[in-house]
């Protein structure tokens, strides 16, 4: 009930289509006798639209997720294991194409190859079942197998868990899967974004890991931030809304560990 609610809030209520619903409403409406009211709600959603593609909203929204936890020196001890949260992969054209499709995201599936090679006896573990509303004919860790295999990263060691839907059952299903021992030292493998809420649900479900955060939207060194392009903008602005939300939603359904999760 949890994943299917959060997916439709998601849908509805996050910033870039919310704009668009008022927009299309408000010009709906211009052929009705509440011209006033349309005409409100069509700037309100072009400014919103404006602010959100050319401002710095989403760098302001991003910055402090993206700085909540820092990475790992380089001279950090070998880790006992990596897990690599899903996320990267478009579930839909893969599935059309038959190969993997990599989101923005991408770099999730493609920094553990280094940190694989260059820590050879860490365990690898990719966490991530379908995160479609409706299902999938086949899990997102069935589509990371076939493409770290193409690249060459084909180990008798890896494993798969395919049965997670978000980033609590992620952390339930991966400390179900590996039975951590106390003292282990794990990496957490995940977008920065994303890192604070993805370490509160890992505290939450007893597993401690250490943040590895990727895959980063903004570059930190000011914190007024233009972003390059307006789909770039929109996007970060995008992803950076659903995660502060997914950590108020988090926290009050007991999911969390903590509001906003630090190091």
């Amino acid at each position: 009930m949890f994943f299917v609610a959060s997916k439709i809030f998601e849908f509805f209520l996050t910033p870039v289509p919310l704009a668009i619903f008022l927009g299309v409403i408000g010009a709906t409406l211009l052929f009705s006798p509440w011209k006033t009211v349309a005409r409100a709600l069509s700037s309100a959603s072009a400014f919103a639209l404006l602010l959100m593609a050319f401002g710095p909203l989403g760098g302001l929204l991003a910055g402090p997720l993206e700085a909540r936890f820092p990475p790992p020196p380089d001279t950090m001890a070998p880790p006992d294991g990596v897990i690599v949260l899903g996320g990267a992969i478009d579930e839909r054209l893969s599935a059309y194409r038959d190969r993997p499709t990599l989101v923005d995201a991408g770099e999730r599936l493609t920094a553990p190859i280094a940190l694989k090679r260059k820590y050879p006896n860490a365990r690898l573990v990719f966490a991530g079942g379908s995160a479609a509303l409706r299902g999938s004919p086949y899990a997102e860790a069935d589509v990371v197998q076939r493409f770290w295999r193409d690249v060459g990263l084909d180990r008798d060691d890896i494993l798969y868990e395919r049965r997670s839907r978000n980033t609590y059952e992620n952390a339930m299903f991966a400390r179900e899967l590996l039975h951590p021992k106390p003292g282990e030292r794990w990496l957490l493998v995940t977008s920065a974004m994303h890192m604070p809420r993805a370490m509160g649900a890992f505290r939450e479900a007893g597993f401690n890991v250490i943040a590895y955060p990727v895959d980063y939207r903004t570059s930190g060194a000011a914190w007024l931030e233009f972003p390059g392009s307006p789909t770039k903008g929109l996007a970060v602005v995008d992803f950076s809304a659903h995660e502060w939300v997914g950590l108020v939603v988090y926290w009050l359904a007991g999911k969390s560990a903590a509001l906003l999760p630090g190091p």
